[in-house]
Order: structure tokens, then C-alpha cells, then sequence
């Protein structure tokens, strides 16, 4: 592989809406292209394709003004094979039932594929929530609280931060539900603040393990980060996060976007200075050292040497994966790549590195604070941080292995293969019962 220059190039790129992509039926059209590699029964395999429950309700607030609002949320339990249900929640407009068990599902495959003895689950609610004060936010978060109380706690289905939620709500539902249940139980939620039981490490954890997995997948290709340019799509934490530790390891961030639009300069962008700029005037957009701005379908296919996509599902299409001009996608988003997509970057030799691996360091940090919760006792950073590290190293290593083995044609397909292995393997030590 070349090294790309600094210059930036972006073509016009004619985007399809995003509705005409079904997240769920992404999820079962990934799983069945790795089912062909594996031995795994029919039936098990269809039982590994759909959730084993989904809670779908709607909440009746009160709002500022006196009156009462309907929410619509979800709550998707897909497999629990291999220990409690896991998985964030997310506030969004754009929630649907069927997002949210292509998420779950996700969320499955994500422990198995690091090997960490969860399940997944995922939970959301249909709202743009910047149009609700902080009061509200508490009431509507407490409300689905409450209705989530029977089917979570610390051995069924743990809660945690996703889209537009954060320390805040996961200590909101924490308080409800032990209020509710009249006990002491801070490993029903993870992602909480450190007052009430959270990790250190656990905000920059997602954004960790995109630097680790795209360090190993620049190493295993022959390169090194400080040869790269980089373009990331979504400047939330996860995105932002990558960003900077990319940077620290020596990468030239060029470009980088959120919902508002997107910024460019050939020479870099100081990582840390965007983030406190979006910090203060909520977008990335305006930033005064920027070359000049540009739209996120000129992002993803700007001629840089990795893309990272950190911001919703289905980001790039295949009309866009026709024009991406990266050598190697390192997915911090949850399903960003739709499966014609998937195949359009196979056949022009893109290397695609999975969310399922690449964003797993949020989840492996939960599992951490869960631990601890347990145990009553408290890591330093530096050891939530070698952990993450040898737990993310150790399954990419595990993913090459597979690659360079089962004759699959990508690495997210080889992802799936381990992944779906574990999970059968686990339905059959516990047999199908009743």
C-alpha cells in the first residue's frame, strides 16, 4: 500500500436516504455471509438471526409546561447465551424497533467477538432530545426506567450510555431503580459517573479501541500511524476520542465532521482544539484554524489513508463506497457500512476493520465497572487501560487468524465467524430447554 499525500480531494457524491436501508435486515444479511463458513446447524443459526424478546412501550410525561407527552421506546433483548443481556440506550429521533434489534444484535456478536461473558441488548428512545430541558430529560429517563425495572439488573440485562446519553442518564436510571427495588445495585447500569460507581476509563474507552484496532490494522498491513492522514466522520465522543489518540500516536487528523457539517486542513487539525470548539459552540463547523468546511459525504470519500466512521448506522451506502478514496476503514459507529457496501470495498481491496471489534472498548470497560461493582473495588485508569489494550489485541490477532484461515473474503466476515462460533457453542453447552 502507498502512502496517500496531504492533498484532499472530494468528489460529488449523490446519497440515497438512509431510510432505504433496513439496519436489521443488514444485521441478518451479515450473519448469513459468515454462516457459509461455519458448521453451524440451520436452526441455531436462525435462532442466532432474531431477538429473543423486544419491549416496546410508550411514556406519558409531564413537561415544563404542565402538559403530557408520548414517547415511543424500545428495549430489544437479542441473546443471552452467553451471560446478562448488555447494551446502551440511545435518545434519537430517528429510533426505530427494527434499529434497535439490529443493534442488539450487534451487541451480541461485539462481546463474543472480544470474549467477554455477556450478551446484548439495546434500548432507545424516538426524540431529539435538545429540545427538552434537563428537567424533562430526568422525567423521561426516569419514566423508561421504570418501565425497564423488571427486565434489568446486574445478572439479566445491564444498561449503559449510546447516542446522546451519558453518565448523567445511566445515574437517573441507577437511582430509579434502586429506589424503586429498595436496594443497593450499581452494576445494574455501567457508563456511570465515578461518584456512583463508574470506571475510570470508561468515557474515552470506545474511542481507545478504534486507535488500538486501527494501530494493529496499519501494523498488520506494514504501516505505521504516523505515516497515516485520517478523516472522521461524527465528533462525538467516540469519534472525537479516536481522534485525538490517533494524533497522540502520531496520525494527521485532515479532516473530521458531525451532524452540522464537516472541516478540512491538509496539514492537520489540532484534535483536542476542535473538540473544545464544538464544546463551546455545539459543532465542529466555524473552527478558525480550518482550510474550509465541507459536507460528511465529501468526508467519507476524501482522499485520506483511514476513514473512520463514528457517527450512525448505514453512513456509507454504496453509491458512496463506490467513491471512498481510503486504504482502510476502521468502524467506530455501529453498522456505518451497509452490506452492498461491505462487497463494493471488498472488490476494490478497502480493508474494513468491524465495529464489532473496532468500537468494542466501551462495552469491554462496562464489563469492567460491572466487575467491579461486584467486587466492591476500584481499578486505577492505567489498569482499566492495559486490560483494554490486551483484551482488544488479543482479538485482533484472533480475527487475522480467522482471516488468513477460513478463506473469507473480509475481516468483518471473519469477525462474524468467531463470533457466531462462540455464541453456538454456548447455546449448545446449555442445550435447548424447554
Amino acid at each position: 500500500m502507498t502512502t496517500r499525500s496531504k492533498g484532499l480531494y472530494f468528489p460529488t457524491v449523490k446519497r440515497p436516504e438512509m431510510s432505504e436501508v433496513n439496519p436489521f435486515e443488514s444485521l441478518q444479511e451479515q450473519i448469513d455471509d459468515a454462516s457459509e463458513y461455519t458448521s453451524i446447524p440451520a436452526g441455531v443459526l436462525e435462532r442466532l438471526k432474531h431477538p429473543e424478546r423486544v419491549l416496546s412501550t410508550t411514556l406519558s410525561v409531564d413537561m415544563d409546561d404542565g402538559s403530557i407527552e408520548q414517547f415511543r421506546a424500545y428495549r430489544s433483548q437479542f441473546n443471552g447465551d452467553r451471560g446478562p443481556y448488555k447494551g446502551g440506550i440511545r435518545y434519537h429521533p430517528d429510533v426505530t424497533e427494527d434499529e434497535v434489534k439490529a443493534l442488539s444484535g450487534w451487541m451480541v456478536y461485539k462481546c463474543a467477538v472480544v470474549d467477554i461473558p455477556y450478551g446484548g441488548a439495546k434500548g432507545g428512545i424516538a426524540f431529539d432530545p435538545r429540545a427538552y430541558s434537563e428537567s424533562e430529560l430526568e422525567r423521561i429517563t426516569r419514566a423508561f426506567a421504570t418501565e425497564l425495572r423488571p427486565i434489568i439488573g446486574e445478572d439479566r440485562d445491564i444498561p449503559a450510555p449510546d447516542v446522546n446519553t451519558g453518565q448523567r442518564e445511566m445515574n437517573w436510571i441507577k437511582d430509579t431503580y434502586e429506589t424503586l427495588e429498595r436496594t443497593t445495585e450499581p452494576g445494574v447500569v455501567t457508563g456511570k459517573g465515578p461518584s456512583s460507581g463508574g470506571s475510570a476509563g470508561r468515557v474515552e474507552a470506545t474511542g481507545r479501541s478504534v486507535m488500538l484496532t486501527a494501530r494493529e490494522a496499519l501494523d498488520y498491513l506494514g504501516r505505521g500511524v504516523e505515516d497515516v492522514t485520517v478523516a472522521v466522520q461524527g465528533y462525538g465522543n467516540a469519534g472525537s476520542v479516536a481522534a485525538r489518540l490517533l494524533e497522540d500516536a502520531g496520525a494527521t487528523v485532515v479532516a473530521v465532521s458531525d451532524s452540522s457539517g464537516g472541516i478540512y486542513a491538509a496539514d492537520g487539525l489540532d484534535a483536542g482544539a476542535v473538540k473544545t470548539h464544538k464544546l463551546e459552540t455545539g459543532t465542529v463547523t466555524g473552527y478558525p484554524d480550518a482550510e474550509g468546511e465541507l459536507t460528511n459525504e465529501e468526508l467519507l470519500t476524501a482522499d485520506v489513508d483511514l476513514l473512520v466512521p463514528a457517527a450512525l448506522e448505514n453512513a456509507v451506502t454504496a453509491d458512496v463506497a463506490r467513491d471512498v478514496r481510503a486504504d482502510v476503514i476502521v468502524e467506530a459507529a455501529n453498522g456505518p457500512l451497509t452490506p452492498n457496501a461491505d462487497d463494493i470495498l471488498t472488490d476494490r481491496d478497502v480493508y474494513v476493520f468491524p465495529d464489532i471489534l473496532a468500537n468494542a472498548g466501551g462495552v469491554t470497560v462496562s464489563y469492567f465497572e460491572w466487575v467491579q461493582n461486584r467486587q466492591r473495588f476500584s481499578w486505577t485508569e492505567g489498569r482499566v487501560n492495559d486490560e483494554l489494550e490486551r483484551i482488544i489485541t488479543d482479538a485482533f490477532d484472533r480475527l487475522v487468524e480467522t482471516f488468513e484461515s477460513a478463506d473469507v473474503p473480509n475481516f468483518r466476515t471473519a469477525a462474524y465467524v468467531v463470533a457466531l462460533e462462540r455464541v453456538a457453542d454456548a447455546f449448545d453447552d446449555g442445550g435447548n430447554w424447554p
